[in-house]
């Protein structure tokens, strides 16, 4: 049976069939990678719009955070990787070796599957960030914390704790607190690699809403196991398979009406 997106839920997570006009945040083209001979990668060509949230699915082992993980580089940390192609953030190759991978993380932050707050108090893992940017004045970083808690709807459970160890937190708190520390910096992407995982139904709803309410803000790029989650919060749904991009477009029609069989049958539970 497939699974239908109930136009109803359309209307309350804002997903739209058509933001054809939103302009590519990120454009992949001809990528392969390779983790020593094993090649992960083939021949990806992939676009994040702006302002979207963009799903990417598929079964263990696919490619998804292997994907998730160059576009902010940090895929080159693992021993014997190989990359070819051409991987633009607003028209600028970020494989050149002459792209400061400083200056495009300070612009693409990253939110694990498990929540990894630092050891430290809930005011100074959102302070971390501004303060490395050279923010010092207090008062203007009590703003940026306050209105970072905000947005990440988490300032009404913590104003009064500030102060205290984020490892106190409950691990839906965490992850909220790792979204607020993104935040904080100002980026224009904001990569998931499933961040809900690990989380009770509730957390996972409150993070969901979240993400929903900062997605005309920031341009969102989740990795989800979730199918029904992947259908509630992204405007676009990239299917990853064996390291290829078997089909992307309005979430939506990937989950109604799928244009591959192979995207039907994962889609399906035939496989996965």
């Amino acid at each position: 049976m497939t699974l239908l997106i109930d136009r109803k839920e359309d209307r309350q997570f804002g997903v739209m069939e058509n933001k054809s006009w939103r302009k590519p945040v990120y454009e992949t083209h001809g990528l392969n990678l390779w983790y020593g001979t094993t090649h992960a990668l083939k021949n990806i060509d992939l676009s994040i719009n702006e302002k979207e949230v963009t799903a990417i699915i598929g079964p263990s082992g696919c490619g998804k955070s292997t994907y998730l993980k160059t576009l902010n580089r940090m895929v080159e940390m693992v021993p014997n990787v190989h990359i070819s192609g051409n991987l633009s953030f607003k028209g600028e190759n970020i494989l050149d070796k002459s792209m400061p991978v400083e200056l495009l993380r300070s612009k693409v932050g990253m939110v694990f599957q498990k929540p990894n707050p630092f050891p430290k108090s809930i005011f100074e893992n959102v302070a971390f960030g501004p303060k490395i940017h050279g923010i010092r004045n207090k008062a203007m970083l009590e703003k940026i914390v306050q209105e970072s808690l905000e947005k990440a709807a988490l300032w009404d459970e913590v104003k009064d704790r500030l102060h205290t160890s984020a490892y106190g937190l409950s691990g839906g708190q965490q992850q909220r607190l790792c979204i607020a520390r993104c935040l904080a910096v100002d980026p224009e992407v904001i990569l998931m690699d499933e961040p809900t995982s690990a989380l009770d139904p509730v957390s996972t709803l409150k993070v969901e809403e979240l993400i929903d309410s900062i997605k005309n803000d920031v341009t969102i790029a989740i990795v989800t196991h979730n199918m029904q989650q992947a259908a509630r919060i992204s405007d676009r749904t990239a299917f990853f398979l064996n390291g290829d991009v078997i089909e992307c477009d309005a979430t939506s029609k990937i989950f109604n009406n799928p244009s591959d069989k192979l995207t039907e049958d994962y889609i399906n539970g035939r496989f996965g």
